[in-house]
């Protein structure tokens, strides 16, 4: 099978690995958007115009967050709840734990505690799917006993 065909593949997903996808497909896109334009996040957030090399800091962080999104974009279309659990502790812990800091130290305030808070927010919602799916496999699972 080539590359492209196992890109292409189309799996049976659960609504967690859907969602994670498109979750994939919203980082990728943003991603993007700052490699192509990282004067975005003065539009969107009114920040000061860039003094130095910002623009330039953008776009690669651009590049970390469409990489980032392709990753989620294709762990989700994978259907392995893993992908989703690994997804939730680095956006539950690593990504407040170092943007909230830098964020409340005054680097880039407005665009770091929105990332924080888009992240965290997508990542309850992909707990919540991933504990649905999780409560109703046990439901299956349980042997059936029949009493008389």
């Amino acid at each position: 099978m080539s590359l492209v065909d196992t890109l292409v593949q189309k799996p049976s997903l659960t609504p967690a690995s859907r969602f994670q996808a498109l979750n994939g497909i919203v980082y990728l896109g943003a991603g993007l958007g700052l490699i192509v334009w990282p004067g975005l996040v003065q539009v969107l957030f009114r920040d000061p115009r860039f003094t130095g090399h910002e623009s330039a800091l953008f776009r690669a962080l651009g590049l970390t967050i469409a990489v980032i999104g392709w990753h989620y974009f294709f762990g989700g279309r994978t259907g392995g709840k893993q992908v989703v659990a690994a997804g939730l502790i680095e956006r539950f812990i690593y990504v407040p734990l170092v943007l909230l800091p830098l964020a409340f130290a005054g680097a880039f305030s407005h665009t770091f505690v929105a990332f924080t808070a888009l992240d965290v927010g997508l990542a309850i919602r992909a707990a919540m799917l991933l504990r649905a799916e999780t409560a109703h496999e046990s439901v299956e699972s349980k042997p059936v006993i029949y009493h008389h």
